[in-house]
């Protein structure tokens, strides 16, 4: 059974492992660092940002509150706890062996 570019299927696994490793690296630091970067911070959402527009706009089509369980309402949460190591883990893996993949039938 052949590989990536012809090479063994060990070759495979361990070029899948290697990406989806780096994806994992790189969405536990893209992740927070996004997240900050609209608005939704620790310290709950930024003033003036686009979180806090997204709130408003969340706020206004429900009558007055957030939902619970909305995407500001689940962005907030985010960017106050941030992703568990698991959650990150498998979102990372996920992305560099899909990107993998893409670049391996392209």
């Amino acid at each position: 059974m052949s590989g990536i570019g012809g090479g063994s299927w060990l070759w495979s696994v361990a070029t899948y492992t290697a990406g989806a490793a780096a994806g994992a690296g790189i969405v536990t630091a893209a992740v927070p660092a996004a997240l900050t970067a609209v608005g939704f911070t620790g310290a709950g959402i930024a003033a003036n940002s686009l979180a806090s527009a997204m709130m408003s706009a969340s706020a206004i089509a429900s009558g007055g509150g957030v939902a619970a369980g909305g995407v500001v309402a689940v962005l907030q949460s985010l960017g106050a706890t941030g992703l568990s190591y698991l959650t990150t883990t498998a979102l990372g893996a996920g992305a560099g062996a899909g990107l993998l993949a893409a670049f391996r039938n392209a």
